[in-house]
């Protein structure tokens, strides 16, 4: 476990950090969604952390009634070696989540995957558009409610 940058880490935001697991070897940081800017540049910038690569945003439907989505962010530090998963919850009835690619300007494309198959609209992001859908699809194909066979005739396929 990344004891000392989770020691760091929730004496700097101890209101912002819901838990920590560990799994594994791996780290889990579980954090409320209107910090996650703050708590992402804190693990970018400190000296124990530098987590200066954003490998990974992506989406989960957990289909509860709250809390139904996350967001994870797999974070890796390409000079010290070490990798950490932070997680937020987002609401159904409140799908917003901040950007962070003001920290991590690689999280453009996985930010808008997210949008694109599950709905989660990225305050701050500067050219949120969906990448598989068209953009006048009104649904999001990730999430559990979706049809497994599609919605029939929501969006024109190729003739064979």
């Amino acid at each position: 476990m990344l004891t000392t940058v989770v020691e760091k880490l929730t004496a700097a935001y101890p209101n912002s950090i819901v838990s920590v697991n560990e799994f594994r070897g791996e780290t889990t940081v579980v954090a409320k969604k209107q910090q996650i800017v703050e708590i992402c540049r804190f693990l970018n910038d400190d000296a124990d952390s530098l987590f200066d690569y954003c490998s990974d945003v992506c989406g989960a439907d957990a289909y509860t009634p709250e809390n139904r989505f996350e967001v994870i962010y797999n974070l890796y530090s390409t000079k010290l070696n070490h990798r950490i998963r932070v997680k937020v919850t987002v609401d159904e009835a409140d799908i917003h989540c901040p950007s962070v690619t003001s920290i991590w300007p690689g999280a453009n494309w996985p930010e808008r995957e997210t949008f694109d198959m599950f709905g989660i609209i990225f305050d701050g992001h500067n050219d949120l558009r969906r990448m598989y859908m068209p953009e006048e699809f009104e649904y999001h194909p990730l999430r559990k409610d979706f049809p497994m066979m599609g919605v029939p005739d929501s969006i024109p396929l190729p003739r064979k």
